[in-house]
Order: C-alpha cells, then sequence, then structure tokens
C-alpha cells in the first residue's frame, strides 16, 4: 500500500508504534467478510508518533506521542454535543445505515484504512487523538484506543448498585477488563464465565468467581443458583455475534460466507441472524428489573428475541458501540495510576511483527498458545 498522506485540513499522518488485533477483527476474519474489499486495510487499536498535521489541526503536532481511538468523530456536531461520539454525524455513514466511520471496518462503516500497517492517516485528528506521556511502555496506554473504554462504558452501561453483583459472559480481552474495572469501581462480587481455560485461570487470578460453561447444563441456572434465586443485578455480555453453541446460525454464516459477496453483502446487512446464544444467556440470567449491558459486537438484522420474558420481568438492555472520548477523563487517572490497577502492561499474551500478522490472526482466533491478545509491532 502506499503510505497515507495529508488529504483534509483536519488530519494527521501517525507513524504506528504499537496497534492490536481486536476480536471485532475477527468478525471480519468471516462472518463481516462479504464487505471487505482487496486493498482494505484492517486495525482500530493503533497508537504512535504523530509525523504530520493537516492546518486546521492545533492540538497535536509533529513528534507528539499519541493513541488514537477507534472511531472517527469530529467533537462539534449535534451527537457529538451529546457525547455521542459512535453517531458523529460529521463522519456518519448514512448510505449503509450506519453510524460514524470506524477505522478499519469494512465498507459498513466508511472504508477507512485502519492501523495495522506502518503509518495511518487520522481523520478528524483535531479532536480525536490522545496524547500520552514520554517514557512508559506502550501498552500502559495502547489499550485506550478501544479495550479500556469499552469495557468501561459496558461496566457504566450495567449501573450495578455497590453491594450487587454483577456477571460477565466471555473472559476475552473486554470481558476480563470488564471484571477489572468493575471490581476497581468498587462493584462487590463479578463473577466470569467462560469456556476457555486460560481466560477462566487468569480471572481466578484476579480473584474473579469463574463458572466454567461446560461443566453447567445452564449457566443461566447456575448464575442464578449462585444469587440467591434471584439472579445477578447486571449481565453484560462480552462475546458477541460468533458465540458458542448456536450451530444453526453458525450454519447460517458459513453458506452467506460462501456466496459471491454482490449477494452475501444484502443478505448479512438485511436478512442477518446471530448466534444468540451469549445474549439469550444474559436475557434468562439477569434478576427481574436487572440490566443487561451488551458489548459484544451483532450484526443481524433479523434476530429472534424472548420479548414477552424480557417485558414480563421489567428487563433494562443497554448497548452500542462505545463512544471512547466521552470516558478518557475517568479512565486516564486509573491508567496511569501507580501499580497499573488494571493490568495494562502485561494484558497482552503476544507481541509480534506486523509481518506476523496473518498468523497472528489464526492463532486468534483458534486460541491457539494460550492466545488471549495480540499486539502487533510494525
Amino acid at each position: 500500500m502506499p503510505d497515507p498522506r495529508i488529504e483534509a485540513p483536519t488530519d494527521a499522518i501517525i507513524q504506528i508504534t504499537s496497534t492490536a488485533i481486536c476480536g471485532s477483527d475477527l468478525h471480519l476474519y468471516e462472518v463481516l467478510g462479504p464487505f471487505l474489499e482487496p486493498g482494505d486495510v484492517l486495525g482500530h487499536e493503533p497508537m504512535g508518533i504523530v509525523q504530520e498535521v493537516g492546518p486546521e489541526v492545533t492540538q497535536i503536532k509533529p513528534g507528539d506521542r499519541v493513541v488514537v481511538p477507534f472511531n472517527i468523530s469530529c467533537g462539534t456536531c449535534w451527537m457529538c454535543s451529546k457525547a455521542l461520539y459512535a453517531q458523529c454525524e460529521t463522519t456518519q455513514n448514512t448510505a449503509t445505515g450506519k453510524g460514524a466511520s470506524l477505522f478499519g471496518y469494512t465498507s459498513l462503516y466508511g472504508s477507512v484504512p485502519g492501523g495495522q500497517a506502518q503509518y495511518l492517516r487520522v481523520p478528524q485528528a483535531h479532536f480525536g487523538p490522545i496524547v500520552v506521556p514520554e517514557g512508559v511502555p506502550d501498552e500502559r496506554y495502547l489499550y485506550l484506543s478501544d479495550v479500556v473504554p469499552t469495557a468501561w462504558q459496558a461496566v457504566a452501561y450495567a449501573d450495578v448498585p455497590k453491594d450487587g453483583t454483577l456477571a460477565v459472559l466471555g473472559l476475552g480481552p473486554i470481558g476480563l477488563m470488564c471484571t477489572r474495572i468493575a471490581k476497581h469501581l468498587g462493584v462487590e462480587r463479578v463473577i466470569g464465565v467462560d469456556l476457555v481455560d486460560d481466560r477462566l485461570a487468569r480471572a481466578k487470578a484476579d480473584g474473579i468467581e469463574v463458572v466454567d460453561s461446560r461443566e453447567v447444563d445452564d449457566v443461566s441456572v447456575a448464575l442464578i443458583e449462585m444469587t440467591a434465586g434471584r439472579g445477578p443485578d447486571a449481565v453484560i455480555d462480552g462475546v458477541g455475534m460468533e458465540a458458542a453453541h448456536s450451530p444453526l446460525e453458525k450454519a447460517a454464516h458459513t453458506m452467506v460466507g460462501m456466496l459471491p459477496d454482490k449477494l452475501a453483502e444484502p443478505m448479512m446487512d438485511k436478512m442477518g441472524i446471530d448466534r444468540l446464544a451469549a445474549l439469550h444467556t444474559a436475557v434468562k440470567s439477569v434478576r427481574r428489573g436487572g440490566t443487561v449491558s451488551l458489548s459484544g459486537v451483532y450484526g443481524g438484522e433479523t434476530d429472534p428475541m424472548p420479548l414477552m420474558e424480557m417485558f414480563d420481568r421489567g428487563i433494562q438492555l443497554r448497548m452500542g458501540q462505545c463512544h471512547v472520548k466521552r470516558w478518557i477523563d475517568d479512565i486516564l487517572p486509573v491508567v496511569e495510576a501507580d501499580g497499573d490497577p488494571l493490568g495494562l502492561e502485561d494484558f497482552a499474551t503476544h507481541r509480534v511483527p506486523l509481518e506476523d500478522a496473518p498468523a497472528a490472526y489464526e492463532m486468534f482466533q483458534k486460541k491457539t498458545d494460550n492466545c488471549f491478545k495480540v499486539v502487533l509491532k510494525p
């Protein structure tokens, strides 16, 4: 690919020093593949050094070390004025009916080249990039691009009372970070659910109660029994569209993925169905009047949901792309605190050169070599 260049007065060019593979990238690896084109550059968790800025970019300058949020927002439109940065009207993708543009995330979200590259053009750079100090490892700040604010928003949306119980379905990078943030913010009891030995062990090491979904007949029943027959006050679904135990939906994904892109795109966009095992478990587990906080990505348009049960039990459902910059002022003091309270510097299990990304994607998807989080080094 040619090196990016300034195209608009609010652009900046960043030389990438670290960039991560996100669980959402795996959706592009399979389910959302029809929306990719040859030459697309993936990646939405980047940080690096500013090389050049457009004439309207004044809050950063060449030489600054910055983290770039995954969503591209202007900071001044009506939606941004409400701190709904993931719905920015300046970069909103009205042609596809989607919200703000995202780095490296298909034609649905603007086909903006992403950060798994040596250099990145950052649109709306007068607002987006977050300046971070020198002299601290990249990984203390890298996850400000997505993981930490996404997990922070999930916990905030869960709105668990201090003496309450939070269950987190899925202990991948987002789910595990949710458990750490919840504990840090004082949630009294946090229960994590997964079926991968290494992920369960990580949560246990953090002092989180765990449920191995392979060892129970029904996760929702187990969670209700663990909470005096009532259910957790809130449940976070950190899994999303590729949940295990959804064989029919998995078969549908596979069949659509075999079609030519021009046929597959409208089917996925208008008739898509997700693997809903995790979301249905969340709905059935949470107590009456409780909250389901949805941070796992879903893409279906015809998903069946148990609405009678949801209505009868008075369940609140909160969801959406993370409004990254809404949470940064709350998060930065925690990230910069002595002792690395969220365990960011040791969060990644694999650090590999950018040219090894194809093998890293496969390893991450298949969870081989206890792969939990991959950081690419251009």
